[in-house]
């Protein structure tokens, strides 16, 4: 439940989205989603035959980031590299539409842009299910001097910027030794992280978004449904890492915000716990996060913002962003 206080703040500070300029640097991903009818089981193996319908192209990783960004109302700039195939020229494409600034991405030649690929099957007029995934992914990370490159053309940018997102994905487009370059560089502004891999090595961040298997993977413990292990490890965490704030997904358990020099507090989730899609949740919430910190909100109201958009994307099917004027209607009716 939102409080009328919080409500009023919470509506104040969506509606200071639209002002805010936003720096995403991290590692751009190709969400592919093939789509097939059902046409027969194959006599060479006991498999579906899907006849292809559709295949659409999305914004995945750090681009998805940018573009629940750019819906919620924020001027959004990526930093990052895509490649000159298939992938990279529809991400790029994309973000033109959208209207969103490519003039910091760098296209590679013969790069393989990070493409995560969905085969969804039914019948005719039948809800479409997910059968397999197939991801292409780049056989190496990029090299230190293409990351230094980048974080660079980052720096250049800050000066405008109300906030800084770090997208990692394990692609090498930046690093923890690069984000410490640019903190110290802009002291001053709101440096957020949503990292799959390498959480452990960044620190001094505003706030940081994991969700609790990579809590689990970080400290090699299993939480389960003892809260009070997470509680411990997200205490550990902050601590460990000087963050200011630490905000952990649970699924349909919520999230546990932890915030220095506060005890924990437990964020149920918002709206159903009966998700639909869960694909591309941690990059709305690190959105929302982010977005409302560079607005001038609290800690704990920039956590409600996270919750609320995290429960209204993960209603919708695909890879999908939550607009400003969604979450103002969604925090009204709360």
């Amino acid at each position: 439940m939102i409080s009328r206080t919080d409500r009023a703040s919470l509506l104040s500070i969506v509606e200071k989205f639209p002002r805010q300029r936003i720096i995403l640097l991290g590692d751009l991903v190709a969400d592919e989603f093939v789509y097939g009818e059902i046409a027969r089981v194959s006599r060479e193996a006991p498999v579906l035959i899907l006849k292809q319908r559709q295949k659409t192209i999305v914004p995945g990783g750090g681009a998805n980031a940018a573009n629940n960004l750019a819906d919620l109302g924020a001027t959004v700039t990526p930093v990052g590299v895509v490649g000159d195939d298939e992938s990279g020229v529809a991400l790029l494409q994309y973000f033109q539409q959208k209207e969103i600034s490519i003039r910091s991405i760098l296209r590679m030649r013969n790069h393989l842009t990070p493409t995560k690929s969905r085969i969804l099957g039914g019948l005719a007029h039948w809800q479409r299910q997910q059968i397999v995934r197939v991801d292409r992914e780049p056989s190496q990370p990029l090299q230190h001097e293409l990351r230094r490159k980048l974080s660079r053309k980052t720096a250049s940018l800050l000066a405008r910027a109300s906030a800084l997102l770090v997208s990692d994905y394990g692609y090498g487009t930046t690093d923890a030794q690069e984000v410490e370059f640019l903190r110290r560089r802009a002291r001053a502004l709101p440096f957020t992280l949503d990292s799959r891999f390498d959480l452990l090595s960044y620190t001094h961040l505003t706030a940081a978004t994991p969700n609790e298997p990579e809590v689990e993977e970080a400290f090699g413990e299993k939480v389960g449904n003892n809260l009070a292990i997470l509680l411990r490890l997200g205490k550990k965490l902050l601590r460990r890492q000087s963050l200011e704030a630490l905000l952990v997904t649970r699924g349909r358990d919520g999230m546990v915000l932890f915030e220095r020099g506060r005890k924990p507090i437990n964020l149920p989730v918002f709206g159903s716990d009966q998700a639909v899609d869960v694909t591309g949740a941690g990059d709305t919430v690190v959105a929302a996060l982010t977005l409302a910190l560079a607005a001038g909100a609290r800690i704990f109201h920039a956590a409600q913002l996270a919750n609320c958009a995290g429960g209204l994307v993960v209603m919708k099917r695909g890879t999908a962003t939550v607009t400003a004027s969604e979450l103002k209607e969604a925090i009204r009716n709360a």
